[in-house]
């Protein structure tokens, strides 16, 4: 009997989780743009969770690809974090930037290098959570190449204020739970049983 193979969900969710995560940036960056103003805010819960589109007041005045890509949301630039989930190292500016690009990419590479194991296909914990953290890795790996930084806009202020973060780290974060819980809850499937031996072949034969 053939096992059942969770590859195609982790490469299902690598997919929905790095396009929902782009594909909100860029829409909730114009719907918020507004000429010559450095903040747009849309409350989704009154008092307690926004939709924040930050600006940094500079003009998108290069030309080619990458700046094609950069004001597809609106001539003005976004304001980026250059550093990891919830602003680490991010005083660190355009260093940091390129470490954490560095480590998004390797971290991508092991990734898809993981899901070509044989031992792999199987577990469907482990492959959502590799999935999830593929695509939260992809969404923002892309931030770091072309705006220098990562592109945040989903605001928690209620009873404490919480880093501006975006689809992308909430992909991170639910993998990495899925990942702990798929180390300390999986069991290795037991060893299948040796085959019976008949009696007749058991016995040593008498010359």
């Amino acid at each position: 009997m053939t096992e059942r193979s969770f590859r195609g969900l982790l490469w299902t969710l690598a997919l929905l989780g790095a396009t929902a995560d782009l594909g909100s940036k860029y829409a909730v960056f114009a719907l918020l743009y507004t000429d010559g103003q450095l903040e747009g805010k849309q409350p989704l819960v009154p008092g307690a969770f926004d939709l924040l589109a930050q600006f940094t007041g500079r003009r998108e005045e290069g030309t080619g690809a990458l700046a094609t890509l950069r004001s597809l949301s609106g001539d003005m630039l976004p304001r980026v974090n250059h550093g990891a989930l919830f602003g680490m190292a991010s005083e660190r500016g355009h260093l940091a930037n390129r470490v954490f690009a560095v480590v998004s990419l390797l971290a991508a590479g092991v990734i898809i290098f993981w899901s070509t194991r044989p031992s792999l296909a199987g577990d469907g914990l482990l492959c959502a959570a590799l999935g999830l953290i593929l695509g939260g890795t992809l969404g923002n790996l892309y931030d770091r190449v072309v705006f220098g930084g990562v592109r945040d806009f989903l605001h928690w202020h209620y009873a404490f204020e919480w880093p501006v973060f975006n689809i992308a780290d909430c992909c991170l974060v639910v993998g990495a739970f899925l990942l702990l819980a798929q180390a300390l809850w999986h069991r290795p499937a037991p060893a299948p049983e040796p085959e019976p031996v008949a009696a007749e072949e058991a016995a040593p034969s008498i010359p």
